[in-house]
C-alpha cells in the first residue's frame, strides 16, 4: 500500500511538470518588468542577466537568472560620482559590456548643465560586476569633444568601435549618430564620423502639449546583427513625445564602417506606439538572446499613457522579435501590459 502511494505521488508530480529543484521557476512574465526605468540595458553572462537603467545620480546593477524575477532582484549601487566634477550629475543611459575579460560601464554625465554632457567609463576586473572594485577610467571623447550621450561599443572584424548621439557644433539644434574607432575600451582613436541625421518627419517630432514644433533627434544607437548583416537601431523624435520611435540603419558597405555613405536609412520607423495596447513612446532599447540562443529579444522603455513624457513614468519592457525575408528585424507591435509572455527559451537539461 505504501509503495502504491509513493508511485502515485511520483506520477502526479510528473504530470504536473513539478520538480523540487525548479519549484520556483516562473514560466511567464508581464510588462513592464519594473515600475520605472528609462534607457534599459541588459547583458548575459554565466547564466545571469545583468540589468541597468538610467538613475540620474549613480550607477547600479540588478542580477537575476530570469527576466521574470527582475522585480525581486536586489539593485546594487556599484559607483557614485564624486561631487563637484564635470561628471557628477545627470547620469544617463548606462551600458554594461564585458571586453577582454573585464567589465566596462559606459554612461553620459555632466556638471548639472546639459550643454556639458559627455561620455565616461568605469572598469572592473572582477568576474562578477556586482563584486570587486569599479575604477573611473575617464572621459571617452573624440578630438572634437562635442556634446555626446548614449554611447555604445561593439566589435567588428577584431576592431572596437563606439557609436553615440551628438551635436555637430556647440548648440542644441540637432542630434546625430556618430561612429569612431577605439584604441582600447576607454580611448577613441581618430575622428568621429556622422552616419545619420534626422531627415524624415517621424524623426523630427517635437510636439509638446499640443504645440507643433520640430526637434531633430537621432539617439540611443544599438548594434544588431543577423546572418552577416549589420544594423544600427536608433531612437528618433523628442523623447517627451508619444511619437518617440525606433529607426533602422543598414550597413551596405564592404568593410569600412567609417564610410558614412555606406549606411542606408530606412524611410519608415520600425517600432512605434500602439494606442490599442496602451504603449506610448517606445524607444531607447537594447537586445539580447534567449539562454538557448534560439530567440531574439528587444528590451525597451515606454509609457503606459499618452503625454507622460521623458520622466519617471517610462518603464522597461521586453518582447521577442523575428526577422523579415530580407534579413531586417521585425519588432512587431509593443505588447499590452496584461499579456502573459513566455520567458526566453532555455537550454533543455
Amino acid at each position: 500500500m505504501k509503495r502504491s502511494i509513493i508511485l502515485l505521488a511520483v506520477l502526479v508530480i510528473s504530470l504536473c511538470g513539478f520538480y523540487p529543484e525548479n519549484s520556483d521557476k516562473i514560466e511567464t512574465f508581464t510588462n513592464p518588468l519594473l515600475p520605472s526605468g528609462a534607457d534599459p540595458w541588459v547583458i548575459q553572462k554565466d547564466g545571469y542577466y545583468y540589468y541597468t537603467n538610467t538613475s540620474g545620480a549613480r550607477l547600479s546593477i540588478r542580477k537575476t537568472t530570469s527576466l521574470a524575477k527582475l522585480k525581486d532582484a536586489v539593485q546594487q549601487v556599484v559607483w557614485t560620482p564624486p561631487v563637484g566634477t564635470s561628471y557628477s550629475k545627470e547620469i544617463w543611459a548606462p551600458e554594461l559590456h564585458f571586453i577582454n575579460n573585464k567589465w566596462y560601464m559606459y554612461f553620459a554625465a555632466d556638471d548639472g548643465n546639459n550643454v556639458n554632457h559627455r561620455m565616461y567609463v568605469i572598469e572592473n576586473s572582477s568576474a562578477d560586476p556586482m563584486e570587486g572594485t569599479w575604477e573611473f577610467k575617464g572621459k571617452v571623447a573624440d578630438p572634437s569633444d562635442k556634446w555626446a550621450i548614449d554611447g555604445s561599443v561593439f566589435e567588428h572584424d577584431n576592431v572596437l568601435y563606439m557609436i553615440w548621439s551628438g551635436w555637430e557644433g556647440d548648440v542644441n539644434g540637432r542630434q546625430d549618430i556618430y561612429i569612431a574607432k577605439m584604441k582600447n575600451p576607454w580611448t577613441i582613436e581618430g575622428n568621429r564620423v556622422r552616419i545619420s541625421s534626422p531627415k524624415y518627419k517621424w524623426e523630427r517630432d517635437g510636439d509638446l502639449k499640443g504645440i507643433p514644433s520640430h526637434v531633430d533627434v537621432n539617439e540611443g544607437p544599438q548594434i544588431l546583427r543577423n546572418k552577416g548583416k549589420l544594423f544600427i537601431v536608433y531612437s528618433a523624435s523628442g523623447c517627451w513625445t508619444d511619437s518617440y520611435a525606433l529607426g533602422l540603419l543598414t550597413f551596405a558597405g564592404k568593410k569600412n564602417l567609417l564610410d558614412s555613405a555606406a549606411w542606408e536609412k530606412s524611410a519608415e520607423p520600425k517600432f512605434i506606439q500602439s494606442i490599442e495596447n496602451n504603449v506610448y513612446a517606445p524607444g531607447h532599447n537594447s537586445f539580447f538572446k534567449s539562454p538557448d540562443g534560439r530567440e531574439d529579444w528587444i528590451l525597451y522603455h515606454a509609457n503606459s499613457e499618452p503625454g507622460q513624457g521623458c520622466g519617471r513614468f517610462r518603464s522597461p519592457r521586453a518582447q521577442k522579435f523575428t526577422w523579415n525575408k530580407d534579413g531586417t528585424p521585425n519588432f512587431g507591435t509593443p505588447v499590452r501590459a496584461d499579456l502573459d509572455i513566455p520567458v526566453p527559451s532555455e537550454r533543455k537539461k
